[in-house]
């Protein structure tokens, strides 16, 4: 057997790029629930069980990606696959996040498009939804449990908790305010602020990426100009090139040229996960350009919810069917799959360009102390953020009709008491039960669940 020095790769540390790309791979596949449900899956797998990176490093990239436009557990897979093996590692890592989600949304179009019918995905994931929501409230309770470590953190997560859930403050502003209020911190309590520390700690030495970065053979992680420069050389024009093609080839007004100057746009205000621009995006495609009819986006966001992968990915079923009925010259269907790729590629391109480009010097500022009290803070709010995803999930898993009101000048959601689901609430409890009490591993549990609920789904639409 070889030793620990003959295994080491060229960048540091023991874990092979075929190994990681097939945990990536089990990610990408497992990446339901929206990002709560998704950073669930990865800390889970990278952090408790893999043992690849320590819990302080998760957090600290995870703070970062979710101060960035876009999808952050897409954003935190390509950082924590760059920290492993460099841009290749951020490549297949961030792609194959993407990747299941874009076939499956891909066949759902199609099958909407020319059956209007979804019923497919409703039966293969029925089961699948109430296994994440047990792993997303698992996490709640893991990451809370870590970064939560006084009273001015858990004040800080309920308050964060409150002004996302009750007053439907922006996510940016609940983020920044935090990153505030840990810096004016630092210099009262540093102790109690500085949570997140920037080195490991003793028990983090077997970690792959920390035991990589404290040897200081992460030569792929440095933060130079030149870097720097290279990345924006690169990754700017696989952004914008394309769409000036489509301007000079098509014109301003054909329907992909729109798409692509649209979901561009999309791209660098979405804060906060899809749901933040979801109203927008559906009163711009449904009454600016016509791509969808009223109550379909709807139809996508469902789809989005219940196949794997970041919920922006409801932008690629919105450009297949504007550009499935606006198809001109070409077959609908290839319109719609050209619209898909189209899409995809300007919503997540840039995601790719914020981590290669930010990451190196987030990496830098681990050690900083001033930093690390803001990113503390940051991370008990998160907490918060991450409590309400979970909530939000679990009442539209336990419930078919869910309403959303305004009393007071808060936000409340009102669930109907006579659809809730009794399979799924079952379901739910029993595979959070199995993995917290139990210990039973993440991939047994969803597999019993998935076919639990098919069974459960078939048996209750054919007596329909």
């Amino acid at each position: 057997m070889q030793d620990s020095a003959q295994q080491t790769n060229k960048y540091g540390h023991q874990v092979s790029f075929s190994d990681a790309v097939r945990v990536w791979w089990r990610i990408a596949l497992l990446s339901f629930g929206g990002p709560a449900g998704q950073i669930a899956v990865m800390h889970r797998i990278l952090v408790d069980e893999k043992r690849w990176v320590s819990e302080s490093r998760f957090l600290h990239a995870l703070n970062y990606c979710m101060v960035l436009p876009g999808p952050e557990a897409q954003q935190l897979a390509t950082y924590l696959g760059w920290l492993l093996h460099g841009t290749k590692g951020g490549l297949v890592a961030g792609g194959l996040f993407v990747l299941p989600g874009f076939l499956s949304i891909l066949v759902l179009s199609v099958l909407y498009a020319g059956f209007q019918d979804v019923t497919l995905v409703q039966a293969l994931f029925f089961g699948i939804k109430a296994a994440v929501l047990a792993i997303v409230i698992q996490a709640v309770i893991r990451i809370g449990s870590r970064a939560l470590k006084n009273a001015y953190m858990y004040t800080l997560a309920a308050s964060a908790f409150i002004a996302i859930f009750f007053f439907a403050v922006p996510f940016p502003l609940v983020i920044l305010t935090a990153a505030v209020i840990g810096l004016i911190g630092r210099y009262f309590d540093p102790e109690s602020f500085v949570v997140i520390k920037g080195h490991s700690s003793p028990g983090d030495a077997d970690r792959a990426v920390d035991s990589m970065m404290d040897s200081g053979v992460g030569q792929h992680t440095n933060a130079t100009l030149t870097r720097a420069l290279k990345v924006l050389a690169v990754w700017l024009p696989l952004w914008f090139v394309p769409l000036a093609a489509l301007f000079i080839t098509l014109g301003p007004d054909h329907v992909f040229t729109q798409m692509g100057v649209f979901f561009s746009q999309l791209a660098v205000v979405t804060f906060g996960g899809a749901y933040a621009v979801l109203a927008y995006m559906a009163q711009e495609a449904v009454q600016n350009y016509g791509w969808l009819a009223p109550g379909e986006m709807l139809d996508g966001l469902g789809m989005a919810e219940t196949t794997p992968g970041p919920l922006i990915q409801v932008v690629q079923f919105v450009a297949y069917m504007g550009a499935f009925r606006e198809a001109g010259a070409l077959d609908p269907f290839t319109a719609g799959i050209l619209a898909s790729v189209l899409v995809t590629w300007v919503t997540f391109v840039p995601c790719f360009l914020w981590i290669f480009l930010g990451a190196p010097y987030v990496e830098n500022m681990r050690d900083n102390k001033t930093v690390s009290a803001a990113l503390s803070a940051v991370t008990a709010a998160v907490v918060g953020v991450m409590m309400n995803l979970a909530i939000w999930f679990a009442v539209h898993v336990a419930f078919a009709d869910v309403e959303t009101v305004n009393r007071s000048g808060m936000q409340l959601l009102i669930p109907d008491w006579g659809t809730i689901d009794l399979a799924s609430v079952t379901l739910a409890a029993g595979a959070f039960i199995a993995m917290l009490r139990f210990k039973v591993g993440m991939m047994p549990v969803i597999l019993v669940c998935a076919l639990l609920g098919m069974a459960w789904y078939v048996l209750v639409a054919g007596g329909a």
